[in-house]
């Protein structure tokens, strides 16, 4: 089952008496017309349990370990990924532009961006105890360019084309039109971890200024569009079954910005002036705070309405990454809070949504592998049946 949906397209093949010479070699790669730019999810999901885990205020024997192993993971996954995804536009470009011009498909695009900063950021702060550091730092200092560039032309095309091509019919808003403006706000909080390896001064200052820049632009942007999300489920009722996960997409920007300003307050001295570094630091804690409570408050009514859906018969989708990457953002908020206010209860709070990031991780995995062994993930998308499309 697919995250969104699609109709079957039916790709007759020439007559075989039609051609005057040999008959050339289809090489279409079917297994790859629909995989979409959601699939990235997969990679986020797995490199927010390895960077969440390496985050977590408390020392939990062989937890490290675990970490790299699937810091690794992630790292193969983003690999095949990106050569899944060439060949998809390689072979069925016809299916790629659709999926730009598709309104439930073109957020995806933001997940690309956030895959390379997710693998970047882990490679940095858990994949260095096995490449060594001077390697980490080449390899997330390039997957940070590209995913910052990708982040914003996506933060930039993706709300263009809705405006001027996608035109999604009224009480059409969903969670996923937050993802291509959540990216910057990932470029925000990894690059800040890159802030102490630039030689200090004008550089080192520009850099974090510019991911404090990124941190705005995400934030305002997601100001706009989540009153959209919840004015839709306030006058239209419950998402469809298969999209309910993604409420928790709303948890990303929440967590990532909180995520932010305690990265970037831990960046701060050395790179500005001392009173700017402490209003950072004072700036953390202070937002990040309300910021956290809310994100609680929409974890509990989007967890309400998952049970709901299953409830209903909510199967297994793509969807359910949604569970991984915006709770492991929550993960690594709560644990900066923890660290700048060393209250106990942040602790507690960032384990216990550890524990929920990992289970949920397990499970989509799981179910993820058994549909690409099957064929049912890769597989043209079932258009749902007249009167499903909204649940009661």
């Amino acid at each position: 089952m697919a995250i969104f949906p699609q109709t079957r397209t039916v790709e007759p093949l020439p007559r075989q008496d039609a051609w005057p010479g040999p008959r050339p070699v289809v090489r279409r790669l079917p297994s790859l017309r629909h995989i979409g730019p959601n699939w990235y999810a997969s990679v986020m999901g797995t490199a927010i349990v390895a960077s969440a885990g390496a985050a977590l205020p408390v020392d939990v024997p062989g937890l490290r370990g675990a970490c790299t192993v699937v810091w690794a993971l992630s790292a193969v996954l983003l690999a095949t990924v990106l050569a899944a995804r060439a060949g998809h536009w390689l072979h069925h470009r016809d299916q790629a532009r659709a999926h730009l011009l598709d309104p439930a498909v073109a957020p995806f695009y933001g997940c690309l961006s956030m895959a390379l900063l997710a693998v970047g950021g882990a490679t940095l702060t858990v994949g260095a105890d096995v490449v060594g550091v001077r390697a980490a730092l080449a390899v997330d200092v390039v997957l940070f360019v590209a995913g910052t560039v990708i982040g914003v032309v996506a933060a930039v095309v993706v709300p263009y084309l809705m405006v001027v091509r996608h035109r999604p019919a009224p009480g059409t808003a969903s969670p996923v039109w937050l993802l291509p403006l959540v990216a910057p706000m990932v470029s925000a909080s990894q690059g800040a971890l890159l802030v102490p390896y630039v030689a200090a001064g004008q550089g080192r200052e520009a850099l974090l200024l510019a991911c404090y820049a990124m941190f705005g632009l995400s934030l305002l942007a997601t100001l706009v569009v989540l009153p959209l999300v919840f004015a839709r489920l306030v006058h239209h009722g419950p998402l469809p079954l298969a999209l309910t996960p993604t409420l928790f997409l709303v948890l990303g920007p929440l967590g990532q910005s909180t995520t932010a300003v305690n990265q970037l307050a831990d960046a701060a001295p050395g790179a500005v002036a001392g009173p700017y570094a402490s209003a950072f630091g004072a700036f953390a804690v202070l937002y990040g705070v309300p910021v956290m409570g809310f994100a609680l408050l929409w974890l509990a009514l989007a967890g309400a309405m998952v049970i709901r859906a299953t409830r209903d018969g909510m199967g297994f989708a793509m969807t359910w990454w949604a569970f991984t990457f915006p709770v492991g953002t929550c993960v690594t908020g709560a644990a900066g809070l923890a660290r700048h206010t060393g209250l106990d209860a942040l602790i507690w709070l960032a384990v216990a949504l550890y524990v929920f990031l990992v289970a949920a991780w397990l499970v989509a995995g799981a179910r993820t592998v058994r549909g690409v062994v099957s064929g049912a993930l890769t597989a043209a998308p079932v258009p749902p049946a007249a009167g499903t499309a909204r649940t009661r």
